[in-house]
């Protein structure tokens, strides 16, 4: 996936959150980086595991993401699980601060990604799942794909 005519290069997902949360919203959030983050990025050397995003001060902050310190960095290389600031529009903050205050409601990212050469972040209103939830989605899929696999075998014959 190339970055021209403004595509979408996707850096790191975090997978785990589809499981471990019901995706209420989605918003689209620029990241405030340093020149050595932004190179280890298009190398695709983040991770959003356990990461989350809380909002202090009137600002979106993007905590415990996991950029490796850049390779061919010197001595002024980046700190990798530092805070990181979020762009985000005043009304947009000001709206996620109070839904992420009701009760069981929190900001998780979902994956990082460049467009026109700009790191984006995509992150999630989101309530969590309890296990009964994630053992009826798992089981949903599954019947679903034995479905999907039993009209494929009908329709051989």
């Amino acid at each position: 996936m190339g970055t021209k005519n403004g595509k979408l290069k996707i850096v790191c997902e975090n997978r785990k959150a589809w499981h471990d949360y019901f995706i209420l919203e989605k918003y689209e959030a620029g990241i405030a980086l340093v020149g050595t983050e932004v190179k280890s990025l298009r190398e695709g050397k983040a991770n959003l595991k356990d990461s989350f995003v809380i909002i202090k001060n009137g600002e979106a902050i993007l905590e415990n993401v996991h950029i490796s310190p850049y390779e061919h960095g010197n001595i002024f290389n980046h700190d990798p699980l530092r805070a990181r600031k979020l762009l985000l529009h005043k009304t947009e903050i000001t709206r996620l601060f109070s839904k992420s205050q009701e009760k069981g409601l929190t900001l998780v990212p979902l994956k990082i990604y460049f467009t026109k050469g700009r790191a984006k972040v995509e992150i999630a209103l989101a309530s969590g799942k309890k296990n009964y939830d994630k053992r009826r989605v798992i089981a949903e899929k599954t019947a679903k794909r034995e479905i999907d696999r039993a009209l494929r075998e009908r329709q051989k014959y």
